[in-house]
């Protein structure tokens, strides 16, 4: 069972940078493509970020230009590089393949204060 763990959450102010990590057990993320999502007090899941197994990505409007998805095959990571954050992206941060078809992990809080 492909576990996840996410990291790098906490509390920042406005404009600030953050830069989130997900551990997967195994090698998913080379043969998966995979994202970031964000559920925030009150709202449905999302998908922000995806990173596609050939290297292209997709951001959703409200992050292209300051989120950067990336991964280490090497060490079964992969990242989210959040820059110039806005109160409007607080929430619980969670990765999964782009189907969300593995187990979901316990994700990792990010507050942005204004």
């Amino acid at each position: 069972q492909v576990q996840l763990v996410e990291s790098g959450g906490g509390l920042v102010q406005a404009g600030e940078s953050l830069r989130l990590a997900c551990v997967g057990s195994g090698t998913i993320f080379s043969i998966n493509h995979m994202a970031w999502y964000r559920q925030a007090p009150g709202k449905e899941r999302e998908m922000v970020a995806t990173l596609f197994q050939g290297g292209g990505t997709y951001y959703v409007d409200s992050v292209k230009g300051r989120f950067t998805i990336s991964r280490d095959n090497a060490k079964n990571t992969l990242f989210l590089q959040m820059n110039s954050l806005k109160p409007e992206d607080t929430a619980v941060y969670y990765c999964n393949s782009a189907g969300g078809r593995f187990q979901w992990g316990q994700g990792t809080r990010v507050t942005v204060s204004s």
